[in-house]
């Protein structure tokens, strides 16, 4: 495998780090959304070092539209994986418990808003797909070894 940009080595060694676990979380979506409603949907800034969705869902409780602005692996399939990793922090993140409780959604993806089933990945599938997701994005693997919980996967199928 090609030896990754140094800027893309940077980024994987701060995303690893618990400052950033700390920290990005209430940074990254806020900057997200603002740039992605400027542009009208068609950029992302997260979305520079990984690809990137808008993902609305109705909340678990509320049934309420909720926006979050997501890293996702586009698959070859046209469908793509989102990996509920919460920068390494306990506690899933709460677009997973929407996803579960409400799989019919809507991610915004390059300026168009496309509707979407999601379904958890589990068993010999979801190995499968971690396995991809610790290539695509080295740093998983450091989230996943800070937190007891096993990060949640989802693949969101165009409906």
């Amino acid at each position: 495998m090609a030896k990754a940009p140094a800027g893309v080595r940077l980024v994987r060694k701060v995303s690893s780090t618990r400052l950033f676990a700390k920290v990005a979380p209430h940074v990254i979506p806020a900057m997200d959304r603002a740039v992605h409603r400027l542009t009208r949907g068609k950029v992302l800034l997260s979305a520079q070092m990984l690809p990137g969705v808008i993902l609305t869902a109705r909340g678990a409780r509320t049934g309420r539209p909720r926006v979050t602005p997501l890293a996702c692996m586009p698959e070859e399939s046209g469908d793509w994986i989102l990996i509920g990793s919460n920068f390494g922090r306990e506690g899933h993140p709460a677009w997973t418990a929407n996803l579960l409780k409400h799989p019919d959604a809507e991610v915004s993806w390059k300026g168009a808003d496309i509707a979407v089933r999601a379904s958890l990945l589990e068993g010999e599938e979801r190995e499968r797909v971690w396995k991809e997701a610790l290539r695509f994005w080295p740093p998983y693997a450091t989230y996943q070894s800070r937190i007891t919980r096993q990060i949640r996967l989802f693949r969101l199928t165009r409906r």
